[in-house]
Order: structure tokens, then sequence, then C-alpha cells
């Protein structure tokens, strides 16, 4: 039997970085709309790495597999952040993952496809965006799609469920709506 998380993680290389829903140029309020792609480097594969292999190969407790997987999450934590995303005033869809306990929402991770970073193996670094909200928020939960404009910065951190390579200081949040 082939091992299970490598087909998990062929799923992920195949769309890894794909947007949520359409996403124009310019949205309102002088905020760009971007897509997850835009957070990524053009000279950056994530896939290098793997090219030729054949995974069909592998099973379940081979050690080959176990180094493999200790390789892409090395690689994933240390994905390099876009330079020309500091500062920049963004609107950018995803799914939320609350980093608060209460009711209220002040920091969340924000991550491209829904179950991100519940499930292993989490997104590159630079598909997790730390969200600091500057006013708590109200009625979303885990995994809810959603918009948030703000502005982004590159910044590296651990969190529970994956490396972080952007915070956005945001402003606003709403349920998403392509």
């Amino acid at each position: 039997m082939a091992y299970r998380w490598m087909r998990t993680l062929v799923a992920l290389l195949a769309c890894w970085g794909l947007p949520l829903g359409h996403v124009g140029a310019t949205s309102n309020a002088g905020y760009d709309d971007i897509r997850w792609e835009h957070l990524v480097p053009k000279d950056w594969d994530p896939s290098a790495q793997f090219k030729g292999m054949d995974f069909s190969k592998l099973q379940d407790g081979d050690p080959k597999a176990t180094e493999l997987l200790a390789s892409l999450k090395s690689a994933w934590d240390a994905a390099p952040a876009e330079p020309s995303m500091q500062g920049r005033k963004i609107r950018l869809p995803g799914f939320l993952l609350p980093l608060d306990s209460s009711e209220s929402l002040k920091t969340f991770l924000l991550v491209p496809y829904f179950g991100a970073c519940i499930h292993s193996p989490p997104p590159p670094a630079n598909q997790i965006v730390q969200v600091v909200l500057d006013k708590p928020v109200k009625g979303f939960r885990t995994m809810d799609p959603v918009w948030v404009m703000g502005t982004m910065e590159i910044f590296r951190s651990d969190s529970p469920w994956g490396g972080v390579g952007y915070r956005l200081k945001g402003v606003k949040v709403e349920t998403f709506k392509p």
C-alpha cells in the first residue's frame, strides 16, 4: 500500500497557491486584491526536490518516506516570502484558523484552502498569514471563508499549525463572497 500522506502531498503540490474564487486587480478603499500565488517568489518551486520521484513505490513505514516528509516540512517551514509584499495594502481571501480562544477574535491564521494546517502536512510558510486585527470581531468560526484587508509585512514565526511567513495588520474581516 502506498504511503497515504504522499497522496496528500501530491494533491497539495498540485493545488497549492490556487486562489479562492475570482480575485480582481483592485478592491475598494485602496486595497489591492491579491491571490495566494502572489505571496510566492516566482523563482521558488516547492516541488523541485520531488520531481521524478515515484511515490507509488514507497510503503507505509518506509524510512525513505519518513525522510522525505521531514525534508518537505523543513523546506516548507523555510519557504521564502515575496519581498514586494512588504508594506503593501491588500485584500486577500482565505480560510480562518483562530489563535484566540475567546468569543472575540483578534489574532488568527489565514490559509489558502479548507483544512489547511489542521491536516498534515501544513502549507508552506509563504502560504500562511498571521492576521492581527486592530479591533476584535465576533461571529467567525474555524475555517470560515473570509476576506481580510490590511497591511502586509514579511514576518517569520512558528505556530502550532506550521511556519508563518507573513503578518497582516488587519483592519477589516468580512465573510467571503465571490
